[in-house]
């Protein structure tokens, strides 16, 4: 295992605080927006106006082609899971970077229908659950995650959102892709360096960007010639049968435009609710309590994490055609905000919603999506999380946190939440 899975990098800080995060990007908000949306969504569930408008926030447009636009907010649960069931209508397609050769960048993310599943299913298989919880744990997740705990172990604090959560899923996505663990943070921070931030020199961004597309097209060629087990290799080699009836493999652009999207979705969202969710249980004694005398409620403890603080509580779409949605008249060429952070806390599904309650009976809730866009690597990702939940349970019994250190809270932008930080006493 290479040594900066468990160095002091000082890029771990750099890469993996929220706040900073959110205040580069420019969609900084300042404390829990979930009050202000409540008290919007009992007005309708359905509005004109964008979400960040609507609270009174400044503007922040998360996709180019949003800008200018009309934008209305979606905010009930039943209005959410409409909107996400019917893409002809409300498209995916908001997501385009407009470039010369009208490339799909984006790729599965800007799709819709047959194209989408198309593209989908070269990538679905090595993420279903049995793979998750086979070829991903033994693989990568319990030889990263047993490096990671043992680095932790004879201390009595930690900081858990720089010391676990930010450093497993980042290292899992690296190695199952093919990468060594001394590329995941120079990727990481070429990728972030790349994005279009505000406080990012032009210069250094086109630079950025250029180290993106020669690591992942070196790793590409390299697999073209020496296949491994991995996921790069299977991504490259699987079969694509596209909508016209033509079946072939991924094109040069394609498969780089996919790595690079698998490559930031495995190493971000993770992070994020990995936090939320050890934040959300030592936060809650009893749910601590029961989840130490049982593992098997781990899984139920992420996912009512995930629809309690989800760390991606806010998605765009683009309306094709004038429609009528829940009595709003709404115009093609407008912009749809789905707030499924504010679905997933609608008194009309759930019961006293704004708790967090790993005993509330199972329901389905946007926290991972929902409809063909329903996240990929959901498996995954709960894979990681069940097991790094499980394993600190298990070499710390007495985790708690720190109540010298500051109180942690959730943190970020509309679009991506997660902690300010996860200090805790180890032993």
């Amino acid at each position: 295992m290479s040594d900066v899975l468990v160095s002091d990098d000082p890029l771990y800080e750099a890469l993996y605080d929220v706040r900073n995060e959110a205040k580069s990007m420019g969609n900084l908000i300042e404390g829990d927006p979930y009050p202000a949306i409540a008290a919007l969504r009992e007005q309708g569930p359905v509005h004109e106006g964008g979400l960040r408008e609507r609270l009174g926030l400044p503007p922040h447009f998360r996709h180019v082609i949003a800008e200018g636009r009309r934008a209305y907010s979606v905010l009930g649960w039943e209005a959410c899971e409409a909107a996400f069931r019917n893409p002809a209508c409300f498209s995916s397609a908001i997501v385009h970077h407009p470039n010369p050769g009208n490339e799909k960048t984006m790729g599965i993310l800007e799709m819709d229908g047959a194209e989408h599943r198309a593209y989908r299913r070269t990538l679905q298989p090595i993420f279903i659950r049995p793979q998750a919880y086979g070829w991903w744990r033994q693989r990568f997740i319990d030889d990263i995650l047993g490096t990671l705990i043992d680095r932790l172990r004879g201390r009595d604090r930690a900081e858990l959102n720089l010391d676990l959560c930010a450093r497993l899923p980042v290292h899992t996505i690296t190695r199952a892709m093919g990468l060594t663990g001394d590329e995941a943070l120079t990727f990481r921070d070429a990728f972030h360096k790349s994005g279009g931030l505000r406080s990012i020199p032009p210069e250094v961004q086109r630079e950025a960007a250029e180290t993106v597309r020669r690591m992942l097209n070196e790793l590409i060629l390299n697999r073209h010639a020496d296949p491994q087990d991995d996921l790069i290799t299977r991504l490259i080699t699987s079969e694509l049968r596209l909508p016209d009836g033509t079946v072939r493999t991924l094109d040069a652009a394609e498969a780089l435009h996919t790595a690079r999207l698998v490559m930031i979705a495995g190493g971000g969202t993770t992070w994020r609710q990995l936090g939320i969710a050890l934040w959300a249980l030592l936060t809650h004694p009893e749910a601590l309590e029961a989840v130490k005398a049982d593992r098997k409620l781990l899984e139920p403890a992420v996912d009512e994490a995930t629809r309690w603080n989800t760390t991606a509580p806010l998605f765009c779409r683009l309306v094709t055609q004038d429609t009528e949605f829940y009595g709003v008249r709404i115009p093609e060429g407008a912009v749809l905000d789905i707030s499924i952070g504010s679905a997933n806390r609608d008194p009309a599904r759930w019961g006293d919603p704004d708790a967090f309650d790993i005993f509330r009976q199972p329901r389905p809730h946007l926290g991972f999506g929902i409809g063909e866009h329903r996240c990929l690597g959901i498996d995954v990702a709960k894979s990681e999380m069940v097991a790094a939940m499980g394993a600190l349970l298990d070499a710390f019994p007495n985790l708690r946190l720190d109540p010298e250190a500051p109180p942690p809270f959730v943190t970020g932008g509309l679009e991506q939440r997660g902690m300010s930080a996860l200090p805790v006493l180890l032993q």
